[in-house]
């Protein structure tokens, strides 16, 4: 179509009342602010997705999809609860029990912390993929002592290291203090170190077999702290919760870990929420300069448009003409902002360009998560937002009386 083939020769290349170079000049930078806004919020809505990601599998990896407790803070015991009916729950694939209480560790005398000690019977396999030094093991050394696995944090605060001694040292509990229940002891040694970037865990949880951290505890055979659940689906965790629930003494709870961790859920989804509106403002404003370009690019072409409106050429076909060169702004300044994002999204994967402070955001560096449907839905924003926004010149250039053009020129 002929409004195509002058749309495309004013975008390659143009001349004008002040000169070939400047409206060059205009027509590229109103391309690059187009490529600028895409990539800026392409490259946002990655980090974003790649950010929640991220925190998700390191919270769900932590912790067990759903968590069986007993409403009194108290110990299950074994004739409580049959755990081998949660295992038939539709979507449950592994019941595990878990024992956990605080406990002092203590290096030497002045090298001691409060962590929570967590005896389970195998290793979670997350946890187990994020030992940064040793190994997720529970056997004794040489000297017997059985092993623990500590978290990067607490490992720096007590300046441990694979191999080291520390001793476990259990507290009575308010209510006995006084009353003749004495303190227990366990030596451990440091197995391995693992590192999950999440201080309220990596600070906190000393890992151990599940019989040696009820030996410390002085629980009974059999007893647990609670029950976790872990499922085919994580998302299906809310519906889950009440079905097992219904397998439940009033005295015990089940509650997933959308409940547990609530909070850093909350704060993922506001991230991800508010960012993208955030960002979607620069490809807003970037499109409607494109108002702007045309304007200054018909005033420029009033001669042009006044020669074709003499030749016949109605007011129509003309504004195709400014709408087209609208519409290939757009698609060229979205293909070059996608490729601008898909590549540095690529690099920071690679190389992680941007970094952050694990303390404030739970990870070293930016991650990124490209999906597809987003860069679909980016393109086919923006360029309608470009059509839309060269609407108001192509009309004003469709109005053009050639006449008073003709005779100006």
């Amino acid at each position: 179509m002929f409004s195509r083939f002058l749309a495309l020769r004013y975008l390659r290349g143009t001349s004008g009342q002040q000169g070939e170079r400047f409206l060059r000049a205009v027509l590229y930078i109103a391309v690059g602010g187009v490529a600028l806004g895409v990539a800026a919020l392409v490259l946002a809505l990655a980090i974003v997705r790649g950010f929640r990601g991220e925190i998700e599998q390191k919270i769900i990896g932590f912790g067990a999809h759903i968590q069986v407790e007993n409403l009194q803070d108290a110990p299950i015991l074994p004739d409580a609860l049959d755990a081998a009916a949660l295992g038939v729950v539709p979507g449950v694939t592994q019941v595990a029990p878990a024992v956990l209480d605080f406990i002092l560790l203590r290096r030497s005398e002045q090298q001691t912390e409060g962590v929570s000690i967590w005896g389970v019977e195998s290793p979670p396999p997350y946890l187990a993929r994020s030992v940064s030094d040793g190994t997720f093991s529970f056997a004794s050394d040489a000297q017997g002592r059985p092993g623990v696995v500590v978290g990067k944090g607490l490992a720096r605060q007590l300046g441990l290291k694979v191999g080291d001694q520390v001793v476990g040292i259990t507290l009575p509990s308010p209510g006995q203090m006084g009353l003749g229940e004495a303190s227990r002891f366990k030596a451990f040694h440091v197995a391995g170190i693992y590192e999950t970037a999440l201080a309220d865990f990596d600070d906190v949880y000393v890992f151990a077999d599940i019989e040696t951290a009820r030996g410390l505890l002085s629980l009974p055979d059999g007893a647990v702290s609670r029950y976790d659940l872990m499922l085919a689906n994580v998302q299906d965790a809310p519906q889950t919760v009440a079905l097992v629930q219904k397998l439940l003494p009033t005295n015990l709870q089940a509650r997933s870990i959308y409940e547990i961790y609530g909070s850093l859920f909350a704060w993922v989804r506001l991230q991800q929420s508010i960012v993208p509106v955030v960002i979607s403002v620069i490809v807003i404003v970037a499109a409607f300069n494109i108002v702007g370009v045309l304007l200054m690019f018909g005033l420029e072409k009033a001669p042009d448009m006044g020669i074709l409106a003499s030749m016949g050429a109605s007011g129509k076909m003309i504004r195709r003409v400014f709408l087209r060169l609208g519409l290939s702004i757009g698609l060229v300044g979205t293909a070059i902002g996608t490729v601008l994002a898909v590549a540095f999204a690529a690099v920071q994967h690679r190389f992680g360009v941007i970094r952050l402070p694990a303390e404030a955001y739970f990870l070293d560096r930016a991650p990124v998560d490209v999906e597809p449907l987003d860069l679909v839905i980016v393109a086919v924003v923006t360029v309608v937002l470009c059509v839309v926004a060269a609407w108001l010149p192509a009309r004003f250039a469709s109005k053009t009386d050639p006449l008073r053009v003709l005779r100006f020129r």
